[in-house]
This record gives C-alpha cells, structure tokens and sequence, in this order.
C-alpha cells in the first residue's frame, strides 16, 4: 500500500546545509522545534557515500548502491572525486589519484571516459552527489530553498567556483560557501560561549584543514588557515592496501584495477574495525577466485599511518605560525572528519595541543549541522543572528608590475568579503592600452605565483609616460570569488572581469607555495629589488636619451660626454645585475644631467610664459588652486 506525503503548499522552502565530502557526503537543516538535525534516508542511513557508478545504458548510480560496484566497475565508478574538482587534466598529479580512464584532448578541464562512450567532469559528478541529497532532502522537509554547502578552508577560487557549478547543474540555489572548520565551530555552539581562540582539526577522507579561529563578541573571525587537500583517510587505506598487496605477494604488473579496488575495500573495513579492536582478521575474495586472508594489529596500522599523522601536525604548526599564536593559548579543540576516530589521531591531536579535543558531535556530522545552522541563519529565521562568520584568503591577490614584480593587492590572512584597490600608471609615452595579469601567491616575482587570468583594457588617448592613471580593484566575496575591475581614472574607461580559471591549485599545492615563499624570501626580496631598479634605471635610461634627442642645442661644452659616460655605466650596472650598483649609478646620472634638465625646464617654462602678462598667470594658478582644493574636499 503506498502512502501520499501530504504538504502544506503555503509553507516556505526550507534552508539546507550539505557537507559534500570526499568520502561521504549528508545533508541536514534546522527542524520547527529542536536543534539542527542531519536526514536520513528510509534505511535510517545519514550518510551518502560520494560515490557515482555509470551504466552502459546511460543510467547512474549514486550513494551506497554505487559504492558496491566499484570493485566490479573500478573505472566506471567514481570515488573521491572532490579530490579532482578544479584540477587541470594537465597536472602530473591527477593521474595518481584512481584507477581511472581519462578522455584526451578536451581542454584543461578533466574528464573520466565511462561506460556508454560518456565522458564526464568532476563538477557533474559532483552534481549527482548533490542531486540525490536534494532528494533526501525533499522527502524530509518538502520543498528546498537555499543551501549551503561547505568546502574545505583552503580551496581556491577555481575549486569553490567548481562547487557552485555542480549546485547550479543540481538545480540548488547556493546562499554561501562556508569553510568546513568554521561551521563545525557554529556545531558546536562556540558563538554563545566566552570568547577565545578555537582550532578546528579536520581530517576527512580526502583532505586534511586546520583553521585557527577568534571567537570575539559573537563574530567568528578565521585568523589562519592551513592544510593539505592530498592528505586524509583515503591515503591511510593506500598505506595499508599497499601492504595489503605485499603481503599478498601481487607484483606491480599484477594489480589489476579490481585487486587494487579489493585491497582499498579491505583496508578501509580493517581501519575502521581497528577503532575499536586492537587486532583484526579479514578474508578477502580474490577476483579470479579463492581467498586471501589479512591479519593486523593496531600497532602495525599505527606505524602505517604515523607519517600521515605528523604532516598534519606539521601544517598545525604552520597554521598557528600564521596567526602569531602559541599552542598554549589555544582554548579549545574541534575534531571533525571520520578520521578522527582513529585512535592514533585522537592521541596525536591531543599530545599536541595539551588539551583533550571537543568530540562530542559525531565528526562525521559536525559540519552539516554547523552548515544547516548558518543556511537558518541566512534566511533569517534563528534566535540568534548576530553570529559573523569572517574567512580569510589563503593566499595574496595582486597584479604583475613592471619589470615582473608581483604587486600584492589583497594580502592572504584578509577577512573576506573584502575589497582593495590601487592605482598605477604608465612606463611609456603614448601607451593606449593597459595588460592585467591577475595572480595568486606569496613570490615576490610574478612568474614564480600562480596565473589567475589575463586582460586588457584599451582606448586610452596616447599620453606621456606618468601621466594615465589606472586604478585596479579586486573584490572577493563571501565565497572567496574574486572579481577584478581596471578603470582609467582621467578617461573613464573600465573593464571587469570575473576571475573564475577553469582549473585551479589543490590545497598540498597551496602549502607548497607557502612553503616556497618561505624558503626563498630573503632570494625573492633581493630580485624583486634588482628587477625594480632595473625598471627604474631604464626610464631614466630612455628619458635621458630622448632628452638628449630633441634638446642636444642646450648642453654645455663637456656636458654630453659625462652624461654618455653615465648612461655606459648604468647600462652596465643593469647588465651586471647589482640592484645596489644601479642605485648608484642611477644617482650618478642624475648629478651630472641635473644642470642640463635645468636649461630644459627653464626653456618650457619661457615658451609656456611667452607674450603673457604675469597677473594672468596668477589668476590661472589660483584659479587652478581652487578646483584642487574643491576636489580634495569632495575625495574627504
């Protein structure tokens, strides 16, 4: 006999939080009375294993179901794929990261080739994943309105707007992006406790975030972040399938993407019976038949995963580095992700910090609750909306200057949304157009950071060098998108462009370029100076010889001779590739051209004067003395 689900058609959609994880993913909202409350399905199951199988008839499955074909169907099943969303089919490491077939030739986007000659991006993948959580969702509360979906605190700019992809593909109307760590600490109620610094550890199945919170008067304020995007419980099962497969005796050209499959599987159960058992015995079916059985201890698992447990803990020293804190003024300690439960974590976590963590939400559900409390936030039917919830940029935003120099517009650590503007002008005479490239990073040099986007703004009227006056903007949103506008201030011309790359860093590249930018600081200062001054010695160079070009008439008998022999000199500065040396020489050019510059001055000036009466000139200068104070008032 089947029931109808009776609705109220005049009650309002309901906000929704989603947890979209790399290993399971759940989705959970804020019910008329009680507190935020994850869903479950009609087998009482709250988790939906990220899992997406395709079919040769076109048909896909998603969740629990797909998650049994994956053995079967290694390269038609996709697993983990939050691991892939905004990473380039380019990248070396993408390969490593399943057994799966690639389509070639389709851009920088990946794409997996799948059953019934289909090929698919991680965002539509994603978007499946999604999809059937909305359906969770419908059959709970009726109809769904805004969602938000949280993601890990250092995805950039590429892999949030990759997630907001997959929620439009899904037919989800996105409030906000919100970082995991921050909606854990909204789980757990931090906004109506005493103020303090708080540390979200977060150690899912594909990622690993520490985020460094400042609860203050009720605002969350994210003061560092760190983590690495390839680290996570998936790599605790490749650690102990790897043994797996040794102890099995495979040889490299023997493990077949099934036995692979069957020995991840098998790791995955032994981690997760080794929670609560100090030794576990698991018989594994081998694809061509028999079985082969696995016997471990908890010590054994522990030495396995000890190197993934200490790069954890080395980002956690990072990321406290970042935000000028001590571990001893650390107040409390969020554990989230399912690998949390493993003992050695807890133990590790806890040694570290001195502190015994704060676990008593499931960590599996912590941040969909912390999500579907924000989402009742936003659509402004809590008890308690004064909770702020400030992020921060994970890495500095700026613009390539001349002579290659990175100028940082937007610092990383800055709360976000936020915005930031400065304003440039012209190398040369007579430029018409202006070439932006936007970059993401810490090096001094723009080559050494990561390419955002490229623009040009043109139809600027020819001007001397100095005199246009460009002034950039970046704006970055509460999701960590970032927009980049260029306008000239003296015409008006402008041009925007929403930076959104097809593909973008993973969060162990964006360590990796901290990292980078520590090692070599003292280098990228020293060639940031030379290429400045470099800049600089050549538009004195030009200016010089153009000088010398139209006013030869002006110099004195000796005078051409010294300024040629300084601009020998501080060619071979430039050439020799002393930033100091050019200083120098820069100083000598100007000592000796100093007399001659004066004659030319004196000479325009005349020209300038010539056949007026000096009171005219007086009224224009006032004249001119009143528009600038006029204008100063209106820019106060």
């Amino acid at each position: 006999m089947s029931f109808l689900q009776i609705e109220d058609p005049l009650a309002a959609p309901r906000p929704i939080g989603i947890d979209l994880g790399t290993t399971h993913s759940l989705v959970a909202y804020v019910p008329s009375v009680g507190g935020a409350t994850t869903i479950m399905n009609c087998d009482s199951e709250v988790l939906v294993p990220s899992v997406v199988h395709y079919r040769a008839d076109g048909s896909v499955v998603v969740g629990k179901e797909a998650k049994g074909l994956a053995q079967e169907f290694p390269q038609d099943t996709l697993v983990s794929v939050k691991r892939y969303m905004g990473r380039g089919a380019d990248d070396p490491e993408t390969r490593k990261l399943g057994p799966y077939r690639f389509a070639t030739d389709t851009g920088p986007v990946v794409r997996f080739a799948v059953a019934g000659e289909r090929t698919v991006t991680p965002v539509e993948v994603s978007a499946e994943i999604l999809r059937e959580l909305r359906r969770w969702a419908e059959d709970e509360v009726g109809q769904v309105g805004g969602v938000v979906i949280t993601v890990p605190a250092y995805f950039d700019d590429a892999q949030r707007q990759a997630t907001k992809d997959a929620a439009k593909l899904a037919d989800l109307t996105v409030l906000r992006l919100l970082n995991e760590p921050t909606a854990a600490a909204l789980a757990y109620g931090l906004q109506t406790s005493s103020n303090g610094l708080f540390a979200v550890y977060d150690l899912g199945g594909g990622t690993f975030d520490i985020t460094v919170l400042e609860l203050d008067n009720g605002v969350f304020q994210v003061r560092s972040t760190g983590g690495d995007s390839q680290l996570g419980g998936d790599d605790m099962d490749r650690a102990l399938a790897e043994w797996i497969l040794d102890d099995m005796g495979a040889a490299s050209e023997a493990r077949t993407p099934a036995l692979v499959r069957l020995a991840i599987d098998g790791a995955r159960a032994i981690k997760h019976a080794l929670t609560e058992e100090k030794q576990v015995e698991l018989a594994l079916e081998l694809p061509g038949g028999g079985q082969h059985l696995v016997r471990v201890e908890r010590a054994q698992f522990d030495a396995l995963i000890e190197p993934i447990v200490q790069r954890s803990l080395q980002a956690c020293k990072r990321a406290l580095r970042d935000a000028e804190f001590a571990v001893e003024q650390i107040d409390g300690v969020i554990l989230v992700g399912g690998s949390t439960r493993v003992p050695l974590v807890r133990q590790a976590v806890e040694a570290f910090f001195g502190r015994e963590p704060l676990a008593g939400i499931d960590p599996d559900q912590v941040v969909a609750v912390g999500a579907a409390m924000q989402a009742e936030m936003l659509a402004g039917d809590n008890d308690n909306p004064e909770a702020l919830l400030l992020d921060v940029l994970p890495l500095s935003l700026g613009i390539e200057a001349m002579g290659g120099v990175n100028e940082k517009i937007l610092p990383r650590n800055t709360p976000i949304p936020s915005g930031a503007a400065q304003v440039f002008t012209t190398y040369a005479d007579n430029q018409t157009g202006f070439e932006l490239h936007v970059v993401q990073g810490e090096r001094e040099m723009a080559e050494d950071c990561r390419s955002l986007a490229r623009f040009t703004l043109k139809g600027i009227p020819p001007m001397a060098a100095g005199l246009a006056r460009l002034q950039v903007r970046f704006d970055v949103d509460a999701d960590g998108l970032l927009s980049v506008s260029a306008q000239e201030l003296t015409t008006g011309v402008e041009q925007h462009v929403e930076v959104a790359p097809s593909y973008g860093l993973s969060d162990a590249e964006v360590e990796r370029m901290l990292l980078e930018a520590y090692d070599h600081a003292e280098d990228d200062m020293e060639a940031r100076k030379l290429r400045e001054q470099r800049v600089e010695g050549s538009r004195i160079r030009d200016a010089t010889l153009a000088a010398l070009n139209v006013d030869a008439e002006l110099l004195i008998a000796g005078e051409a001779q010294s300024i040629e022999e300084a601009l020998r000199s501080l060619q071979q500065a430039m050439d020799d590739g002393n930033a100091a040396q050019i200083g120098l020489r820069i100083e000598d050019l100007d000592r000796v051209a100093k007399p001659f510059a004066g004659r030319r001055m004196d000479r325009s000036i005349r020209q300038a004067l010539g056949g007026r009466a000096i009171t005219e000139v007086e009224q224009e200068t006032a004249h001119a003395r009143g528009i600038e104070s006029h204008l100063g008032q209106q820019e106060e």
